[in-house]
């Protein structure tokens, strides 16, 4: 982690795409910020190629602005979302309008309304992803931390911003995310966030199944993924989805015979495969591999327990 700085000015110009995105916000008379990964990021000294820029006033103006600066680079706008997205080298740039959101309880779709740039860290998942860095010239490159993201990321702590009751109704995906950045950046859950986490498990049943496989994927390429998974199974999240690898838990006896815990070695197996390879199929074989012998489970008087045909049924 770098040492944490009240002002950002300098680590902005490293980056000349910034004094462009601050110039433009100055054309169009809007507050310009940078937010939410790319900060935390900053301040943890990961690399990190996606921006994320809000204004008080037009994202999607802003951005077009933007372009005409770059060389009127291609710009992609999402007029339902208010956003718009400019791919600039290697880097991917992302202009929205701050703004609050509400929620109904049977939707992921959100009821958006124009707000300030409070409003706006207001509704973000966790404390490390609501600071901001101004691009204004009054405050050019100061920080931004309205819930102490900085004394989280010093704490190695997954938190909600506001109540995580609300985080979570709101947008249930944000639970898996929790788990997720727990597990990229071996980070604790904050006790009152995972108790309300596993409170409100069953309301991922709203999410799709492409926006969880998603998150899902993110924590099996992480360092070691069985920490995401052992949170995502003691959450009660793992078996919303994967309710085959949560079968997999437990040992059976009988006449003082007993099988291995299949989940847990499933785990090792896949931090082991981990250690070796990147690669997230080779991954998943890992997970997979054993995944049929709840179904296969036999107990054979005077041999033990068997799994017959798990292979080829998995």
């Amino acid at each position: 982690m770098n040492e944490v700085l009240s002002n950002y000015s300098d680590e902005l110009a490293s980056q000349p795409v910034f004094a462009t995105v601050a110039k433009a916000a100055r054309i169009c008379g809007v507050e310009g910020y940078v937010v939410g990964g790319y900060v935390r990021d900053l301040i943890l000294n990961r690399p990190n190629k996606d921006m994320d820029f809000v204004c008080v006033g037009g994202g999607i103006a802003w951005a077009e602005q933007v372009a005409v600066l770059l060389g009127n680079v291609p710009v992609t706008v999402f007029k339902n979302y208010g956003t718009a997205m400019i791919r600039y080298g290697d880097y991917e740039l992302e202009f929205v309008g701050a703004r609050k959101e509400s929620y109904r309880e049977d939707s992921r779709n959100p009821i958006v309304e124009d707000g300030t740039l409070d409003d706006d860290q207001r509704r973000r998942d966790f404390t490390i992803n609501a600071m901001a860095i101004s691009l204004n010239a009054i405050n050019y490159g100061e920080l931004i931390d309205p819930f102490n993201g900085v004394q989280d990321l010093k704490d190695k702590t997954i938190r909600t911003p506001l109540d995580p009751g609300i985080t979570f109704s709101d947008d249930p995906l944000r639970m898996m995310r929790a788990i997720r950045f727990a597990s990229q950046l071996s980070f604790d859950i904050e006790a009152d966030t995972f108790a309300s986490l596993q409170a409100q498990a069953d309301r991922l049943k709203i999410v799709s199944m492409e926006r969880i496989s998603d998150e899902l994927n993110k924590i099996i390429l992480s360092p070691v993924p069985s920490y995401g998974f052992k949170l995502l199974f003691h959450s009660g999240l793992l078996k919303q989805f994967f309710p085959e690898m949560v079968a997999l838990q437990g040992v059976d006896y009988v006449d003082n015979k007993a099988h291995k815990d299949n989940f847990y070695h499933t785990l090792q197996v896949l931090d082991n495969v981990s250690v070796m390879s990147y690669d997230l199929w080779l991954r998943w074989a890992a997970i997979l591999h054993d995944i049929a012998k709840p179904a296969t489970k036999r107990f054979e008087p005077g041999h033990g327990w068997t799994f017959h045909g798990h292979e080829d049924k998995g």
